[in-house]
């Protein structure tokens, strides 16, 4: 398994973490070719999480675009996010090797979410980390996390959101690591978590390439997701990797949109560094500080992104541009009044991507969303933008 994607990835950690690192990546080689394990999660992904997910056509915009606009349905899986492929994928493998406790850390609060949801199923204790800020602007997500047995601990220090959440459970981790597994939320983070996370959700561009090749005969012209840590998108991507006439679009948080704001878009306006034990693109200072970062979106709060995803920008495979609040905001609401589903603020960057740029597509070119949530955790954030619909 790879270490390193060109060269980004790497394990940068305390050497107290190089033990449950290696321990994690021995069970990936043992366990996830393993035909029982396969079996096991297969029987969770089909008759626990709802999958497959279908393609959804969306017949409104596509009228007043010009073009043919899918949305991959990941918001109809049980509890509401792509997240659950992981989630399940790692307490399932957490069980294989005998650990008893997951921790994990959340942003938007749906990895938190589904974490409680894996371990309630696999009977498993856990405990999710999760940024003051974000505590206070999830708080339906943070009272499902509980509903579920789940413990949920704020953490009050830095910037207060994921990044701070991340470092946390880390640092649980060390102290606790002979029973317990850090279900890691992003494709992102020390060597093995960006390939383990991006194996399990991989789902998704499998499911995109046999749904869209039955509906329309050929692959779609575009494949568009969200990127924060970058699970999602990598997890959309990774079955079109071979096939470069499918352009791939991640599309990051652009902060509030105002000339002089640089805190946010790691790929576009950030530089290679090391964040949370991996070499990748980030939010820095000249003297190499991470610097904060803003989203109206929790789940793409986030000043770093996955190694896999700094390659792709690199290589030139994929192509990464940003979003703003107002524009992710437009994109949420028209998804809602003309298709009549409610998206993630987060799977809304993606959709106000296409909206911003459909003028330079081809007539009737395919596109497919990722529609990596559900925004019924967002209606709090979105109430006090969008005044007028409440």
């Amino acid at each position: 398994m790879p270490a390193y994607y060109g060269e980004f990835g790497g394990a940068f950690v305390p050497e107290l973490l190089t033990p449950p690192l290696r321990e994690l990546e021995a069970a990936m080689a043992r366990y996830l070719t393993d035909p029982a394990f396969r079996s096991d999660l297969d029987d969770l992904l089909a008759n626990y999480a709802g999958r497959p997910t279908p393609l959804t056509y969306c017949p409104t915009l596509s009228r007043e675009l010009g073009i043919e606009l899918f949305l991959k349905r990941e918001d109809l899986l049980h509890g509401g996010a792509h997240k659950i492929n992981n989630t399940l994928g790692q307490a399932l493998l957490a069980k294989y090797m005998g650990k008893t406790k997951l921790i994990a850390e959340t942003g938007a609060g749906q990895h938190g979410v589904a974490t409680a949801i894996a371990a309630a199923r696999l009977n498993l204790e856990a405990i999710v980390f999760m940024g003051a800020v974000d505590v206070e602007r999830q708080a339906p997500n943070v009272a499902r996390m509980r509903l579920l047995g789940t413990e949920v601990r704020a953490v009050d220090e830095g910037t207060r959101t994921l990044k701070d959440a991340i470092n946390a459970a880390l640092r649980h981790w060390i102290e606790y690591q002979g029973d317990t597994h850090y279900c890691f939320g992003t494709a992102a983070g020390p060597h093995p978590f960006p390939t383990l996370v991006a194996e399990f959700q991989r789902v998704i561009g499998q499911e995109i390439k046999e749904e869209f090749l039955r509906l329309r005969g050929a692959l779609p012209a575009k494949v568009v997701a969200c990127v924060g840590g970058g699970s999602n998108a990598i997890g959309a991507f990774l079955s079109f990797l071979e096939d470069p006439e499918v352009g791939l679009i991640g599309v990051e948080a652009g902060g509030t949109g105002e000339e002089n704001c640089h805190n946010s878009a790691p790929l576009n306006l950030g530089s290679p560094g090391i964040l949370h034990g991996q070499l990748s693109y980030l939010l820095q200072t000249p003297e190499g500080q991470v610097s904060p970062s803003h989203s109206v979106s929790a789940g793409l709060d986030y000043p770093g992104v996955g190694p896999q995803h700094s390659f792709l920008k690199t290589s030139g495979r994929a192509t990464y541009a940003k979003i703003n609040d107002a524009e992710a905001l437009a994109a949420f609401q028209a998804l809602c009044r003309q298709e009549g589903v409610i998206p993630a603020l987060e799977s809304s960057h993606a959709l106000a991507w296409v909206l911003q740029n459909y003028r330079s597509l081809a007539p009737r070119e395919t596109v497919v969303v990722n529609l990596s949530g559900r925004g019924d955790k967002d209606l709090g954030i979105a109430r006090k933008f969008l005044r007028d619909l409440f």
